[in-house]
């Protein structure tokens, strides 16, 4: 008596092109990816040895001095910051998550204050203070 084998299908599963596409889609979102970078604005940062990286925002304050704020690259008094601040529609608003400030090493501190007092009128809770790292 002669018995007839059955023949059973033999399935792998090849990974390559899996780790091939994974690949390819990681080197493109970190190629189309955009980061957010600071306006160019000249202001000498303090020192700090335990500063921490922040999270860049939509809106950062750079004080050079009382006269002399930009809201992201505009420049306003603090005189006039109040009212800008005020414009700025409410669902831009809640895309902000941060607000960050750079300040000149030579402003003072009540100009800060004042700018801080500004920013929570008009419902800015969240607030950085970026310093420049002795790394840098």
């Amino acid at each position: 008596m002669h018995f007839r084998r059955r023949l059973t299908p033999t399935v792998k599963a090849d990974l390559v092109p899996m780790i091939d596409v994974v690949f390819q889609l990681v080197i493109f979102f970190m190629v189309s990816s955009t980061f957010i970078q600071t306006p160019g604005i000249s202001i000498e940062l303090p020192e700090s040895s335990t500063a921490e990286a922040v999270t860049m925002t939509n809106l950062v304050v750079s004080v050079v001095s009382a006269d002399e704020i930009y809201l992201n690259k505009q420049v306003y008094s603090i005189d006039t910051l109040g009212a800008a601040l005020n414009e700025i529609p409410d669902e831009q608003r809640e895309s902000i998550s941060a607000v960050v400030i750079e300040g000149d090493q030579d402003v003072s501190y009540e100009v800060l204050v004042e700018i801080l007092d500004l920013l929570r009128l008009n419902r800015f809770d969240g607030v950085n203070l970026r310093l420049r790292d002795i790394a840098d």
